[in-house]
């Protein structure tokens, strides 16, 4: 066999960012058309409900012993102890009084958010292959292997790496620019690794989702992005969750569409 001149290798490459720029824009496209069928819509309900009540009950099991671990921390703090003087002393409020609940809820407001998005991924995320794959890719086979496990693992470890990251990264929260960079890429990684393992494990062998996953990248990460940017929205978080698997599983089963139709070319 002749190898690829350097020239063609390079071509090839670009074909490949082009393709993929390309089905980001058409997966949200498809997505949106597909978000509007009645089953789809149904489908938000999970994970916003398994959201809301997660929200809930960490409320009420964590909101008085993290503000009191809060307010003891925030005391040994000196810069928040003079500014907190002296805002009390010209008249105006206490900071202690605002900040602390304000911390508490940045942190557990996206400890329920990865919790909706995970039981999305594990238990919705099948709803929504099964319609997509129904209606626009009845030619892609299903060869995975053992999705279902796999799915779970994704799901736990994307979760407890995104929820270590946030609680390491919060003091640079009191860099005002710097807390919503960190809050779009936190839920850009969280997006992007959970849901483009869901959209290719039922359909795609163990060595075409490597394949896949190599190739498309910075696909996938484009679209984690972009959704990340739209959670920051807070009337998106009722609809992120699935839509944001529809885009996925759009993206990843069109991508391993064309892969099995360049396997037979050169086949």
């Amino acid at each position: 066999m002749i190898p690829p001149r350097p020239e063609s290798a390079v071509s090839s490459s670009v074909r490949t960012a082009a393709v993929g720029t390309a089905g980001v824009a058409q997966a949200f496209k498809r997505a949106l058309v597909s978000q509007c069928h009645p089953n789809m819509l149904f489908a938000i309900l999970l994970p916003f409900v398994i959201a809301l009540l997660g929200a809930l009950l960490l409320l009420w099991l964590f909101w008085t012993p993290l503000t009191d671990w809060l307010d003891m921390q925030a005391s040994q703090w000196q810069f928040i102890n003079d500014a907190d003087a002296w805002l009390i002393g010209i008249g105006l409020f206490s900071l202690k009084l605002y900040l602390v609940p304000i911390i508490a809820v940045v942190i557990l407001l996206p400890v329920s958010g990865i919790l909706g998005l995970a039981i999305a991924a594990i238990f919705v995320m099948p709803l929504v292959l099964r319609h997509v794959s129904a209606r626009e890719y009845v030619g892609v086979s299903r060869q995975g292997r053992n999705a279902t496990a796999y799915s779970v693992w994704n799901a736990i470890w994307v979760s407890c790496v995104f929820a270590a990251g946030w609680l390491l990264t919060l003091p640079f929260w009191l860099i005002p620019p710097v807390g919503v960079v960190l809050s779009v890429f936190w839920w850009a990684f969280a997006f992007s690794r959970m849901m483009r393992v869901d959209a290719i494990v039922e359909h795609a062998s163990p060595q075409e989702r490597r394949v896949l996953l190599e190739r498309h990248n910075l696909g996938f990460w484009t679209i984690g992005l972009i959704c990340a940017l739209l959670n920051l929205l807070p009337p998106a978080w009722i609809i992120l969750p699935v839509y944001a698997g529809l885009v996925n599983a759009h993206y990843g089963l069109e991508a391993l569409r064309r892969l099995r139709d360049e396997r037979v070319i050169e086949a």
